[in-house]
């Protein structure tokens, strides 16, 4: 177990239920949000002040409803803290990571937002950070230069005060079946989060790994520190199962985006505040019972 510092404790509580387990809307997507945003021109036609607006309404009709809201430093950031549409009672998590990967012998790499760093993410009125990192633990151990990178962001985070939640995703290599990546994928995640583990995370932010004894595996592995699911665009529905098997097996709570607000961003703003308020809110509270349930 990687312990808090006292001011990450006070990020971490900031990131939960009142029960204490982890409960964040996504909304850091840039591209993605656009493409599921109905444009009469197309999603490639959404402008940036469009996007805003969509973020912005996302944030007041079902953001201001979670415990906390994970927004992005290129579109959404600062003005919906400026502008007073962030509630007071709501956490700010700050996303680090750029949209899109590089590729370098096979392997991905995530970029970062220019300039963002821990003091640029308390600077925009941050509680906690987010920093994802593509893996693939069976080609990168602890001397790679992925885990070179989630070492120093943990350190320029603790030294700042700031919380970060390392997300991991990984990923089907150009040489390997469809078949082959989905038996190893279970595997791969749990592994993934045992060596950011090993690397200081505090907080990880996984992809479901597929059933309940892995998920069992991946709290192990995860030796203490607190895990949380992401939603990775499945159907709410799904997402919900995967949370309550995924919390009766050790996970400490959700992280979600898509599963939530992807039919509800329509390109009006009366439009959208009625789909995210009828349609995204119940959907939360049906989260948060889940994240909240018997343990």
């Amino acid at each position: 177990m990687n312990p808090l510092t006292t001011p990450e404790h006070r990020g971490f509580g900031a990131i939960c239920t009142d029960a204490g387990h982890l409960l964040i809307v996504a909304a850091d997507q840039r591209n993605g949000m656009k493409a599921v945003m109905n444009h009469p021109d197309g999603a490639g036609a959404i402008t940036h002040d469009e996007l805003l607006a969509a973020k912005a309404d996302l944030v007041r009709h079902l953001g201001n409803h979670a415990p906390a809201i994970l927004l992005d430093p290129e579109i959404a950031l600062p003005q919906v803290v400026d502008n007073g549409t962030l509630a007071r009672g709501t956490a700010l998590v700050v996303g680090m990571d750029a949209s899109g990967f590089e590729t370098v012998d096979g392997l991905r790499y995530t970029r970062i937002v220019p300039g963002t760093t821990a003091k640029k993410v308390r600077d925009l009125g941050g509680d906690a950070a987010k920093m994802l990192w593509y893996v693939r633990a069976d080609k990168q151990g602890p001397d790679s230069r992925v885990a070179d990178e989630m070492r120093e962001f943990v350190s320029a985070c603790t030294a700042e005060g700031l919380l970060l939640i390392v997300e991991i995703l990984t990923y089907r290599l150009e040489d390997e079946s469809a078949e082959e990546y989905a038996e190893r994928f279970p595997g791969l995640i749990i592994d993934a989060a045992a060596l950011a583990v090993a690397c200081g995370a505090k907080v990880l932010k996984l992809p479901y790994p597929g059933s309940a004894q892995a998920c069992a595996a991946v709290t192990a592995a995860a030796d203490g520190v607190p895990w949380a699911v992401l939603s990775a665009g499945v159907d709410h529905a799904t997402f919900i199962e995967q949370v309550t098997t995924a919390v009766a097996n050790g996970a400490a709570g959700a992280m979600a985006g898509r599963s939530l607000w992807k039919d509800s961003l329509a390109m009006t703003t009366q439009e959208r505040e009625a789909l995210l308020t009828e349609r995204a809110q119940p959907r939360l509270r049906e989260l948060a019972a889940a994240v909240d349930g018997p343990r």
